[in-house]
């Protein structure tokens, strides 16, 4: 009986023992599977770390960019965890300097390495005019910085449109999502800035992006289920649905509508208007 009872306890032991190990792997993060699905942009250095950019693609382009950052110590040749990180893209023209609408950078996972946030880059760069991207970043109360040149080309199809608006306004409307569109009705999902001045690029709230797709080789045709794109909260990105009942080119005309519906920039498509002054492309 005795040798029975031990062996219950052995067993619960084991039970309780396996458990805690899946719960700890369920709660541990493993750097290197943090990259899953993530290809590296680039890495630039300062005197003490190593900063990684990643993206889905491995590349950055004009328009909106899904960006990961992970810093590695040099000494320790390990992925710092805790460390408190802002950045800064800066274009470089010939007779000027600006910046574009970004967003602040979050952790991806809590127990993780990398840092998650977007750039909207908002013009591309040539031979004589460069963007460059400063990481400022403080670990354990000391600041460090670095500082590197990126490479933004001209995107293959129009995702970004900047434009001033009948108020006077400058902004940026670029396109989220589908990154990969499919014949179905697709989440959609746009972002709306405005140009406050240079350097400062605040999120546009309560406004409406009306989509109008449309099939220019095949008639001019639309399609059915369209809902025009909005926040759900303030300081959201805008998201809608975007309706593609076939493969091919689209071009997805567009209206920006103030807070009082009063159309700020874009025609609505007719016989006579075959298309809106700004638009996006996309074609599968």
């Amino acid at each position: 009986m005795k040798t029975s009872l031990n062996y219950f306890v052995a067993v619960i032991a084991m039970v309780f023992t396996f458990a805690s190990c899946s719960s700890d792997d369920n709660n541990t993060t493993n750097p290197t599977n943090e990259l899953d699905g993530l290809v590296k942009i680039q890495q630039f250095d300062n005197d003490s770390h190593t900063i990684e950019l990643y993206s889905k693609n491995g590349l950055l382009q004009q328009g909106y960019n899904d960006i990961n950052i992970r810093i590695k110590d040099k000494q320790s040749a390990a992925y710092v965890k805790n460390a408190t990180i802002t950045w800064k893209p800066l274009m470089h023209m010939t007779m000027m300097t600006h910046a574009c609408p970004y967003s602040a950078l979050t952790k991806t996972n809590a127990a993780g390495t990398l840092y998650n946030g977007f750039i909207v880059f908002t013009m591309p760069q040539n031979t004589t005019e460069y963007w460059d991207l400063e990481i400022n970043y403080i670990i354990d109360g000391v600041n460090y910085t670095a500082i590197s040149q990126i490479d933004v080309p001209a995107s293959a199809k129009r995702t970004l449109n900047t434009f001033t608006g009948t108020d006077g306004t400058k902004y940026v409307v670029a396109y989220i999502e589908p990154t990969a569109p499919k014949v179905a009705v697709n989440d959609l999902k746009v972002g709306v800035w405005k140009m406050e001045n240079m350097m400062n690029f605040p999120m546009v709230n309560g406004y409406t992006v009306k989509i109008d797709p449309r099939m220019p080789s095949m008639g001019n045709h639309t399609s059915p289920n369209n809902v025009n794109a909005v926040q759900a909260n303030p300081g959201e990105l805008y998201t809608g649905k975007l309706s593609l009942t076939m493969t091919g080119y689209w071009k997805i005309n567009l209206q920006l509508a103030n807070t009082s519906g009063e159309i700020l920039k874009g025609e609505t498509v007719t016989d006579a208007v075959e298309a809106s002054s700004i638009f996006f492309e996309i074609e599968f």
